[in-house]
């Protein structure tokens, strides 16, 4: 699955084009190097966000599921969130 996508799939990001704008930025890390919005995303994969002021970490388990907002947060698992500021 693309980066952009599985980011607004997993209802990390709301929109797939902020997604992929913040890709385009480079503020989106997979597996310690910079994810552009096409980079394939697999399980066990980690993904470093950084949001503002808030860096994300976290531990991809799953690319295929529902868009149902119940099951989006069984497709990872936070490993850290930290303040930068």
């Amino acid at each position: 699955m693309r980066l952009d996508k599985y980011l607004k799939m997993a209802r990390i990001i709301k929109r797939r084009t902020i997604a992929k704008g913040i890709s385009d930025l480079g503020f989106v890390l997979v597996n310690g190097k910079e994810g552009k919005p096409s980079t394939s995303i697999k399980e066990q994969d980690i993904l470093t966000l950084t949001l503002g002021e808030n860096r994300l970490t976290i531990e991809v388990l799953s690319t295929t599921f529902s868009t149902k907002k119940e099951s989006a947060k069984d497709s990872y698992r936070i490993l850290k969130e930290e303040k930068l500021l």
